[in-house]
């Protein structure tokens, strides 16, 4: 899937510390916790706690934030399906299929799928 220039453009530039708040507010709404959230990036990013604190702190923007990452290199494109009206293994912008293979980890973890299924 083809998306803008602007689309890419605008996800590259958006914050993580803004959006991180959103992520956490909905796995907790779902009864799942700040600790298993923070479990979800580690695996995709190899961010640990104390890293993800840094990035918020510092209020990188999601390009810089997987400029950083280390996607996990086997599991990380085993992410599909759909999210924000896209099909993340349809996306053809880099980044903007690593943003979504987070939103998609904490979706499915919101939604009470078991953790090892999340981390395929």
């Amino acid at each position: 899937m083809k998306t803008t220039v602007e689309h890419n453009l605008r996800i590259a530039q958006m914050i993580f510390a803004s959006v991180y708040p959103h992520y956490l507010s909905k796995v907790e709404k779902k009864g799942r916790t700040k600790k298993e959230l923070h479990q979800v990036i580690e695996w995709l990013t190899g961010f640990n706690d104390m890293k993800i604190k840094e990035l918020i702190d510092e209020r990188v923007t999601f390009e810089t934030f997987f400029k950083y990452a280390f996607l996990h290199p086997t599991n990380a494109p085993l992410i599909k399906g759909s999210i924000c009206g896209y099909r993340i293994e349809e996306i053809d912008n880099p980044l903007t299929k690593k943003v979504r293979f987070l939103d998609k980890l904490v979706d499915e973890l919101a939604k009470g799928r078991k953790m090892e299924k999340i981390l395929r």
